[in-house]
């Protein structure tokens, strides 16, 4: 009897406390939680940006004296005699959009509810590491442009946030290049061939291969993206810089085949990223 006593009690304490399934599996917040806590308590993320930043740092000097090197694909003629130039990326790379994360786990939200209101209040923080290395380079007087997929009404709010930060952000010509801009869309190679006609692109980073590559060539299977690594493997960690972003990306949509309306419910999703282990 007492054995039986004690399982009943275990059972109304667990099903007292336990989450409801659709709080568990019908909730994409749900499924981001490690992702945001990872990026927002590991001792291993912010090393890993750190030393992304630090180690770029190491590599400007060289980068300056070698007048051949090029982070672009395909860099204009002539190029070796046009002034240095790097390309960030904004979200997940220079500016930290966690906080935003957090809100929609607790409200049970999901992008876009709550983006631009977020980026209004112009809070985000700088990534580790980040700051250090955009003063060196402004110090060396290399053109720094920020290159994003943010849209183009938030700019003023944009611009903002990273001169509060204290980070370098010249007026002299446009250095913020946004989605909806001049026509600009969610593909950035357009706006990094703007940026070669004039500079010398010694580094790009980001937090999505499409920062660094075309979109028609990310855009593909999971497989055939993990080989567009081996392929650019002579860019990563000397000229291309790859900040880690669990929380979301392309990498999920290549998981649904970027087909995100091919998989309506949130159980379908389930079934596909378990699909995905294999």
């Amino acid at each position: 009897m007492k054995s039986l006593r004690h399982i009943f009690l275990y059972c109304i304490i667990f099903f007292n406390n336990a989450p409801l399934a659709s709080e568990i599996d019908n909730s994409y917040q749900s499924q981001s939680l490690l992702a945001v806590l990872f990026k927002r308590t590991s001792a291993e993320f912010k090393a890993n940006t750190f030393q992304v930043y630090s180690s770029a740092q190491k590599n400007i000097d060289k980068a300056l004296e070698d007048k051949s090197w090029t982070a672009v694909l395909d860099q204009s003629d002539n190029y070796q005699s046009l002034p240095p130039a790097i390309i960030l990326d904004i979200d997940e790379t220079v500016l930290d959009n966690s906080e935003h994360q957090v809100r929609s786990i607790r409200n049970g939200t999901s992008y876009p509810i709550g983006w631009k209101e977020w980026v209004s209040e112009e809070a985000a923080g700088a990534l580790p590491g980040v700051k250090d290395y955009l003063s060196y380079a402004d110090d060396r007087g290399i053109k720094i442009f920020y290159v994003t997929n943010r849209t183009h009404d938030l700019e003023e709010y944009t611009r903002n946030n990273i001169k509060a930060l204290g980070l370098p952000f010249d007026s002299d010509i446009d250095v913020l290049l946004m989605k909806n801009e001049k026509g600009w869309t969610s593909d950035k190679t357009s706006r990094r061939d703007l940026i070669k006609k004039d500079f010398r692109i010694i580094q790009i980073f980001g937090d999505q291969l499409d920062d660094f590559i075309p979109l028609k060539e990310t855009a593909t299977s999971v497989q055939s993206r993990k080989d567009l690594i081996d392929k650019y493997a002579n860019m990563w960690g000397e000229k291309w810089f790859m900040i880690i972003n669990p929380m979301y990306g392309e990498w999920e949509e290549a998981i649904y085949d970027h087909c995100w309306s091919c998989f309506p419910e949130q159980s379908d999703r389930i079934k596909q990223r378990m699909k995905a282990l294999d």
